[in-house]
């Protein structure tokens, strides 16, 4: 019988928007093994579009999944646990330390009391965002006014990912890049800011210390050792934003651009030193790399959509089935325009549709339909792209791709066409931000084992799509004339 060689790896927790994933990663970066379950959401009647979840039944979806990944795996011996999640996620807690609600990013309960908000231009000037119901101040805002019961429990608050690590520490803190999703981060200064908390109504003593990502928080607890089957000397580390993780799983360096394909499309370009646009076209965010920040231009809900159409036009074949099928196809003879994306008030509900040729012709197929999708996600990253460029001029031939996402290769190439630029696509880029965990904890436990992993290079073809481009424009504004239409 062949002896199985014992590696060392990492326990990664990854809280999404859709499911939430526990990981065991080499420190080589491999990874190892993954379990999944999807995040399980309820309503809230008193708020038109809210969403909440509950962390006592999260938490336990999580260590079943982290038994069944551990169990799954027994050559690798952990050394370290640490977790990355949803940016604008927070989970509320009681003066007993008891997790009582969960308020994700799709929660925008926020969104009727956003024009309350004074002096717009000091908040993006501290915070390096406008303010509006996606950061977490605003839940917490309008959770005060509408429901004081549960406002009056409140002691204080983190991040989904900070929730992970405090629960198998006891420790509780707030890491910058997720801290920069509040409103009551000062990005520049690296600290809450004082006037945040004073101009939106919060109390400095609801929040956590700042603790920077790749900080060893201490050693897992004797109970959650026990109940995990673990060593009681691995040690904690502070994750991140899944953003940021993902970004760090790429190797990308300063002043690289990194696109990240998932729930939404992060578009980012890396600095070093802190700047924001006078015109409030970007986002500066603090990045788990501790001397750098980044540029951010989002076109907010794509990859959901994307897959609520394999649900429906390909429920029962794989996404290489599909794949497959759009790489027959001759023409995009059909466009889609499935988020408004060409609007400040993005993740709104709108409507919209596909516009093709009619009567309908004897070949579209639902290929058409599912490829027009990718097609809009690719348009809208070019859109979002040139809106960077905007602000900071990118002359590099090339730009870092990750996310599920980019397992389309169909995907890649549209964006490689209409960006003009090489798509870089390191090893391991589908499971970008439980990579970049492990890139972290290497970093805290002085390892050197990552490997920046083989790169794939997706070539543009000579020319710009330029005309189907203009064409998928057009439609945006012929639905957003709809929906003027509508609300008036």
């Amino acid at each position: 019988m062949k002896k199985v060689s014992i590696k060392q790896g990492y326990l990664v927790f990854d809280i999404g928007t859709g499911n939430a994933r526990v990981a065991i990663v080499a420190t080589t970066g491999e990874v190892v093994h993954v379990e999944r379950e999807d995040v399980r959401y309820e309503t809230e009647t008193l708020y038109p579009d809210s969403r909440y979840f509950l962390p006592d039944l999260l938490w336990d979806q999580l260590i079943q999944l982290a038994k069944k990944a551990l169990v799954s795996v027994p050559h690798v011996a952990i050394k370290a646990i640490t977790s990355t999640s949803q940016r604008q996620g927070i989970v509320l807690q009681d003066q007993d330390g008891h997790s009582f609600i969960g308020l994700p990013n799709i929660d925008n309960r926020g969104r009727e009391w956003e024009k309350e908000i004074q002096d717009p231009d000091f908040i993006y000037e501290t915070t390096g965002r406008l303010p509006s119901a996606l950061f977490s101040a605003l839940k917490l805002v309008v959770l005060k006014k509408r429901q004081p019961l549960l406002w009056d429990k409140l002691v204080t608050f983190t991040s989904i990912s900070d929730w992970v690590t405090y629960k198998l520490s006891g420790v509780l803190v707030y890491e910058p890049s997720q801290a920069t999703e509040t409103l009551l981060y000062d990005v520049q200064k690296k600290e809450w800011s004082e006037a945040m908390c004073a101009r939106i109504g919060i109390s400095p003593d609801l929040l956590p210390e700042i603790k920077a990502s790749g900080s060893i928080l201490g050693k897992i607890t004797p109970f959650m050792a026990n109940e995990l089957g673990l060593k009681e000397d691995v040690l904690i580390i502070v994750g991140g934003g899944d953003t940021q993780l993902a970004i760090e799983s790429t190797f990308a360096e300063n002043r690289d651009v990194v696109i990240v394909s998932g729930t939404s499309t992060p578009i980012c370009r890396i600095i070093d030193e802190c700047s924001m646009d006078i015109e409030g076209r970007t986002w500066t965010n603090s990045h788990t790399h501790k001397s750098r920040w980044l540029l951010e231009t989002n076109p907010g809900i794509t990859g959901l959509n994307y897959q609520k159409l394999k649900n429906i036009f390909y429920p029962n074949e794989s996404y290489a089935q599909m794949e497959e099928e759009m790489s027959k196809l001759e023409m995009i003879d059909c466009i889609s325009v499935l988020g408004m994306y060409l609007t400040d008030e993005k993740n709104a509900s709108k409507k919209g549709g596909f516009i093709f040729n009619a009567p309908l012709e004897q070949n579209l197929s639902r290929a058409h339909f599912v490829a027009s999708a990718l097609w809009e996600i690719a348009c809208t990253i070019r859109w979002y792209f040139d809106q960077l460029c905007e602000v900071t001029s990118y002359d590099l031939p090339y730009v870092w791709a990750c996310g599920g996402g980019f397992q389309s290769e169909t995907l890649a190439k549209f964006v490689a066409n209409l960006l003009q630029k090489e798509v870089h696509i390191r090893q391991g880029f589908s499971q970008a931000s439980v990579v970049g965990a492990a890139v972290i904890c290497n970093q805290a436990l002085g390892f050197n084992d990552a490997s920046s992993g083989d790169i794939k290079v997706i070539a543009p073809d000579h020319g710009h799509d330029d005309l189907l481009y203009e064409e998928w424009k057009q439609a945006q504004r012929f639905f957003s004339k709809i929906n003027l239409s509508y609300s008036n």
